[in-house]
C-alpha cells in the first residue's frame, strides 16, 4: 500500500506511536511528521496548526491522508483538508470541539473522506458495539466503564482536557433526554475484568456520549470511570463534592491530572442492553492507552486506504462492516478482548 501519510502532532507520544505502528505494518508507505519545530529528516515538516500559512507543504508533498493528533482549536486543518480534498482523520477532540467541528463540516461541500475519531481510545467503542449488534437501532442503552491508571504512560491531551473541563457540567442521555451532570459524582459499583475487581466508578465525559445518542440514536448512554488507585478515585469525588475544582487555577488542576507513569494496562468495558438481553465487551490494552489510541488511528487510516469509501463525513465506526474492527483489534498481540452475554 503505497501512500503518503502526514501525522500532525507526530512528535507527541501518541503521534510517535502511530508512526511506529503504521510503518511496521505498511513499510512501503511514506510517513511525514508535522510539528512546530524543524526535524532531523526530510520527512519532518514544519506545520503549526495555529498558522495555516505553514500548510502549503501538505500540497507539495502530495499527502493522501492527514492524521491529526494535536489539538486544533480553530479547525484550521479540517478547513484545509476540506478545501483541498484531502482525506482527514482526527483523534483529538473533546465533545464540545467535536460538535463544533462536525457542525461546520456538515455545511461544507465534501470531496474527500472526513473522519471524526475522537471517542474513547481512538473512537473504537462504537465500532466494537457495531461488531456485535445487527442494528444500532435495537440497542436500548450503552454503559461504558473506564479503568484509568495513573501509572500508564500517557500523553498530555487527556490530562489537559480534564483540567480544563472538570468543573464544567456535561451531559449523558436518559430516554433521549440530555441530563446535566459533573465529573466524579454519582458513583456506582462495577465489577471490572482482567483481575481488577469491584470499583466505584464516577461520571466521566467522552465524545461517545454524543456519538451514541445524537448520531446512532441510542436512547440511553452513560460513561463512568475509576482510577487504579481507590484513594485517588475517592479523593477526586470528594474534591468535586466540595467544589474545590471551581476555585483551583487551571495550572493547579493540570498538576492534579497531569501525572504520567512508566506504563500500565488500559481497560474499558461496554455494557450493551437490548430487548433480547445484555452483552458485555471487555478490552484490555496491556501497553496502555497511548498504544491503543495509536493502533486505532492506524486501523482507521488503513481502512481509508484499502477500501473505496465514498467522499463524505464519517465517525470512525461507520467505516467498518461486520466484525472487521473487532477482528483487527483482537489480532493485535497486546490486546485482549472478552465478550460475555
Amino acid at each position: 500500500m503505497k501512500s503518503n501519510i502526514l501525522i500532525i502532532g507526530g512528535n507527541g507520544m501518541v503521534g510517535k506511536t502511530i508512526a511506529r505502528i503504521f510503518s511496521s505494518r505498511n513499510p512501503n508507505s511514506n510517513i511525514f511528521i508535522g510539528g512546530r519545530k524543524q526535524g532531523k529528516t526530510e520527512n519532518d515538516l514544519i506545520i503549526d496548526v495555529t498558522k495555516p500559512q505553514t500548510f502549503q507543504i501538505i500540497l507539495d508533498k502530495k499527502i493522501d491522508v492527514i492524521v491529526l493528533s494535536v489539538n486544533d482549536k480553530d479547525d484550521h486543518v479540517l478547513r484545509f483538508a476540506i478545501e483541498n480534498k484531502i482525506d482527514y482523520l482526527d483523534i483529538t477532540k473533546p465533545t464540545p470541539a467535536l460538535t463544533k467541528a462536525y457542525d461546520f463540516a456538515k455545511k461544507q461541500s465534501i470531496n474527500s473522506r472526513i473522519v471524526f475519531s475522537s471517542g474513547w481510545m481512538g473512537g473504537i467503542v462504537s465500532g466494537l458495539i457495531n461488531s456485535f449488534s445487527t442494528e444500532m437501532k435495537d440497542i436500548q442503552s450503552v454503559e461504558l466503564f473506564v479503568y484509568y491508571s495513573v501509572k500508564d504512560l500517557a500523553g498530555e491531551s487527556s490530562a489537559h482536557f480534564m483540567a480544563e473541563n472538570v468543573a464544567k457540567p456535561f451531559v449523558n442521555y436518559q430516554n433521549n433526554k440530555p441530563v446535566s451532570i459533573k465529573h466524579f459524582l454519582n458513583s456506582e459499583p462495577f465489577e471490572f475484568s482482567f483481575g481488577i475487581g469491584k470499583r466505584q466508578a464516577y461520571n466521566f465525559d467522552v465524545p461517545d456520549l454524543y456519538i451514541l445518542n445524537q448520531i446512532e440514536k441510542i436512547p440511553n448512554a452513560s460513561v463512568k470511570m475509576t482510577y487504579n488507585s481507590k484513594f485517588i478515585t475517592w479523593l477526586l469525588g470528594a474534591f468535586q463534592k466540595i467544589k474545590l475544582f471551581n476555585i483551583l487555577s487551571l495550572k493547579e488542576r493540570k498538576m492534579i491530572f497531569g501525572s504520567s507513569g512508566n506504563g500500565d494496562q488500559s481497560v474499558f468495558e461496554i455494557v450493551v442492553k437490548t430487548k433480547n438481553g445484555n452483552k458485555k465487551i471487555s478490552l484490555q490494552s496491556m501497553k496502555g492507552q497511548a498504544e491503543l489510541t495509536a493502533l486505532s488511528a492506524v486501523l482507521h487510516t488503513e481502512e481509508l486506504l484499502k477500501n473505496n469509501h465514498e467522499n463524505k463525513i464519517y465517525f470512525s465506526h461507520q467505516l467498518y462492516q461486520g466484525s472487521l474492527l473487532f477482528d483487527s483489534l483482537n489480532a493485535y498481540k497486546t490486546i485482549n478482548i472478552q465478550v460475555t452475554e
